[in-house]
């Protein structure tokens, strides 16, 4: 990710609607509030006002936990008195599933994926840095555990979840998220860009061809770098649409 570049973009569609992409990798730079980080997307979020509709489209290999965890929990305040719907264009892996979590309406093409795991830290120092450092993982966890518990609404056991976080990166297809409750619909197939550094990607395991990077690409899934403002199409504005009634 190229520093001091965002990894969120807003944009108002109209006085009652906005869109947002998740599109490169999560990461902050400086933290105060003129960098770019959780503080200023909490800004351009409360800018936008009492908007009655927020459409999330993601497509990241995850990134900064911390960071992700914020922008979760002011998505999920938005969704008070918001209908926050979140599509999953084509990867949401790692502290990206979790944001995707904060949609009261989840999409996913059929060859869009999500990857889950628990969270990792790079510590430095003596038994006692360790072990704090030990402490606070066991605790994101919890937070990450109970974001994927509650958006499943009883389908996903606990059970299989801690199985499944237990065994390391663990991917699942658009279908196996609408089984386990992680997802409310799947969505025709969509050609999707990538746009992030595949650096991220090869630190995970068993990443599917699809996200590899390897110039051999599953069919419906598109590589190329092409901008955010080319995903959105008809068949998307429709079904915003039709969402937006079901709620009403």
């Amino acid at each position: 990710m190229e520093k001091g570049k965002k990894y969120w973009e807003f944009n108002a569609k109209a006085t009652n609607e906005a869109d947002l992409f998740l599109y490169i990798e999560i990461a902050s730079w400086g933290g105060g509030y003129c960098a770019h980080s959780a503080q200023s997307f909490k800004a351009e979020l409360d800018a936008l006002g009492g908007i009655e509709t927020l459409n999330i489209y993601i497509n990241s290999p995850g990134g900064d936990v911390f960071e992700g965890n914020a922008i979760y929990n002011m998505l999920k305040r938005k969704a008070r008195n918001c209908q926050v719907n979140v599509f999953v264009d084509a990867l949401a892996a790692s502290i990206s599933s979790v944001i995707a979590m904060s949609g009261k309406y989840v999409g996913m093409p059929g060859n869009a994926m999500m990857m889950i795991h628990k969270s990792s830290l790079g510590c430095y120092g003596n038994a006692d840095d360790l072990e704090k450092g030990i402490e606070l993982l066991r605790k994101v966890d919890i937070s990450m555990k109970q974001a994927y518990l509650d958006k499943s609404n009883g389908k996903l056991d606990e059970v299989i979840l801690d199985a499944m976080l237990n065994s390391g990166d663990t991917w699942l297809t658009a279908q196996e998220c609408f089984d386990y409750g992680l997802c409310d619909e799947i969505l025709e197939e969509k050609q999707i860009s990538a746009k992030y550094d595949d650096k991220v990607l090869k630190n995970y395991k068993n990443v599917p061809k699809a996200f590899s990077f390897d110039n051999k690409p599953i069919t419906g899934l598109n590589l190329e770098d092409k901008s955010a403002e080319n995903i959105k199409d008809d068949e998307i504005e429709v079904l915003i649409k039709r969402i937006n009634n079901k709620f009403k």
